[in-house]
């Protein structure tokens, strides 16, 4: 089961790394990154570090291009790979734009593998059976938060 490939547009971009509040100290996996515009901008905008992740052969090479061509390459690493199969330790941040079965397949894994304060943002789906710490709402499109653990009531 893969995910469409469908671009995030910038300012959706932007809110997603303000939602996560990435900062320098950041590692940041963007799991089906697409052409990495996301990792890309966290590390050229915020300074932070990070990481895509890829299936597709042709989308890893554009991502890898596109970060050398930002000046960001020496912060962000394009990956080909199973984001099920791929480690996940060393991320603060994870962002997903999945859907909604993978996000709740992939949860597991990520409350895991994730250290305590790791951020989870999802564009638009959400997590069945785990509500979102906060959404926000940015150009018609809903942004969902979770921290690991999860803060606040676990039903």
């Amino acid at each position: 089961m893969e995910a469409p490939y469908i671009t995030t547009p910038e300012p959706v971009v932007s809110a997603m790394l303000d939602l996560a509040r990435v900062g320098s100290d950041d590692m940041v996996y963007d799991l089906g990154c697409g052409d990495g515009r996301i990792v890309i901008a966290a590390a050229r905008e915020r300074g932070a570090r990070g990481v895509g992740v890829e299936i597709d052969f042709d989308l890893v090479d554009r991502a890898r291009v596109a970060a050398r061509q930002a000046g960001v390459a020496n912060r962000v690493r394009i990956e080909r790979g199973d984001l099920f199969e791929m480690s996940l330790r060393e991320a603060t941040v994870v962002m997903l734009y999945l859907g909604e079965d993978l996000n709740t397949r992939l949860w597991p894994k990520l409350t895991r593998e994730l250290r305590p304060g790791a951020r989870v943002v999802s564009h638009r789906f959400i997590i069945r059976g785990v509500p979102p710490q906060r959404t926000l709402d940015v150009h018609g499109v809903q942004l969902h938060l979770w921290t690991i653990p999860i803060q606040g009531d676990k039903k």
